[in-house]
């Protein structure tokens, strides 16, 4: 039966890694998977999903604003795909969360969406308020912050390595931009 699955966690917990070993996983069994990113995070590449630990593959992409239903109709048309992984999914938008739950209801294909459920501010982002919404089933990636405790908080820094509190909600950046925390060194980090 297919479902709509939410991997969510904090940078650095290795959701790209889980993603790429489960469509690996796939393929090594004979079954066809379609690998999707956002379009304007390109620090792998433009149309690549890759992990810090050195593996990655090729993608396509997703635009704001595009349709997720119809993308996924227009690529089942070239041939059967067993299952839909997406990376980055916390920049979908709650139109095309909605629209990747149609397909798992229409069209009968399981989506694995993997992304960020909070910003630096501890804000949900949209595709992942959605997602959690949503979903059939999630699923939270764990890492852990400096203290051994689990890190459930994100904090951006400026280039001289303070935390920032107040910009954009997106900022694409890495291990030089963004670290992730407990609660509790969080809220230390931005002043709270």
């Amino acid at each position: 039966m297919a479902k709509l699955y939410f991997n969510f966690s904090t940078m650095n917990a290795g959701k790209s890694t889980l993603l790429l070993q489960a469509a690996h996983n796939y393929r090594e069994r004979g079954m066809d998977t379609y690998l999707i990113t956002a379009q304007f995070d390109n620090r792998a590449g433009e149309g690549r999903i890759a992990s810090r630990i050195g593996i990655g593959e090729p993608a396509d992409t997703f635009a704001p604003g595009e349709d997720m239903l119809a993308k996924l109709r227009a690529r089942m048309d070239r041939g059967p795909i067993a299952c839909v992984f997406i990376d980055e999914a916390q920049f979908l938008s709650k139109e095309q969360v909605w629209q990747l739950a149609c397909a798992v209801d229409d069209l009968g294909l399981p989506v694995m969406c993997y992304g960020l459920r909070v910003d630096f501010q501890g804000n949900l982002f949209p595709g992942s308020a959605a997602l959690l919404a949503w979903a059939d089933e999630m699923r939270e990636v764990r890492t852990i912050c400096h203290c051994g405790k689990k890190a459930t908080m994100v904090v951006r820094k400026d280039a001289d390595g303070r935390a920032l509190r107040d910009g954009d909600q997106v900022v694409i950046g890495g291990n030089e931009t963004y670290v992730s925390l407990c609660r509790r060194h969080w809220r230390e980090a931005v002043g709270d």
